[in-house]
């Protein structure tokens, strides 16, 4: 056989018998990394856990597991913001509880005694429970949100059930159309329902989440309605109209307490400013008078 016809035939198998090799043969590097995740690699084992990851577990376990829950229950009706995991908060708060503790120490070094290490523990203990104070004044924002915008998502439900739609596609409709906290909500319980949650369980699970009265009473009315056969679209008129008359009237106690609560910068702040301004004058000129 000649030398053209050999480089001819290794110029055509090779290139295939490459291809073939590459396409047969499983990944090197997928290989060796299940074989180190296995642990069938030589030499010394290296811990793939990170540092905050070890954190993370320790404070689990050092935080009283009743605590936890009711920390994740905050986490829950602040609406588990992603940056804030329970996680990271369990472990910010001994953090937080440590550099108090460093602030403190500077004040009673500066001036020991009784009243400043009851001031250390003070603010060790402030600065412990400032997730929680924030926790709770989120939920608390959010479930004003929440409140103010369900009787306009209930009237977006009640139109499209009179049109023919079925609830759960009434409340996703209602859902994509609008924004804010109460919305979201909506779209969590719809997966719920999708991933093979009974609708009871996802429902009840939705006022528990959100905590506030009304979507609570909204969630017990269309539960039994479901239980019991009755139409949803009577359920969904007489829950609307209800939320609609509960707005007006907490606008009205809004506004009723507007005098109250001036009352007190009125007569610490506005009044004595303009009895200056207006009886200063006078008092001058009686006092140069007298004088």
């Amino acid at each position: 056989m000649s030398l053209a016809a050999l480089g001819s035939i290794l110029a055509v198998v090779a290139p295939a018998s490459y291809l073939a090799w590459s396409v047969a043969s499983p990944d090197r590097g997928l290989r060796r990394a299940i074989a180190q995740n296995l642990g069938l690699t030589k030499g010394p084992r290296r811990s793939a856990v990170s540092i905050s990851d070890r954190l993370a577990f320790a404070a689990r376990r050092a935080t009283p597991s009743g605590y936890s829950a009711w920390l994740d229950k905050k986490l829950a009706g602040a609406g588990r913001p992603q940056a804030w995991p329970l996680e990271r908060v369990l472990v910010a708060k001994p953090i937080l509880a440590l550099v108090g503790f460093a602030l403190g120490m500077a004040f009673f070094l500066r001036a020991p005694g009784p009243q400043t290490f009851v001031l250390v523990l003070g603010i060790m203990a402030l600065c412990f429970f400032v997730p929680d104070i924030l926790l709770h004044n989120s939920a608390q924002k959010r479930r004003a949100a929440m409140s103010l915008a369900l009787p306009t998502m209930l009237d977006q439900m009640l139109i499209s059930v009179e049109a023919g739609v079925g609830f759960e596609s009434a409340m996703s409709k209602a859902a994509e159309n609008s924004t804010g906290p109460l919305a979201d909500e909506f779209i969590r319980t719809l997966q719920d329902i999708r991933v093979g949650r009974s609708r009871r369980e996802a429902y009840l699970d939705l006022g528990e989440r959100a905590g506030f009265p009304e979507l609570r009473s909204f969630i017990r009315s269309i539960v039994q309605a479901d239980q019991y056969g009755i139409a949803i679209a009577n359920v969904l008129r007489v829950q609307a109209k209800e939320m609609r008359v509960k707005r007006r009237q907490r606008a009205e106690e809004h506004a009723m307490k507007i005098p109250v609560k001036i009352l007190f910068p009125l007569i610490f702040s506005i009044l004595p400013a303009l009895f200056i301004i207006v009886l200063g004058p006078v008092v001058l000129s009686i006092m140069h008078l007298f004088s």
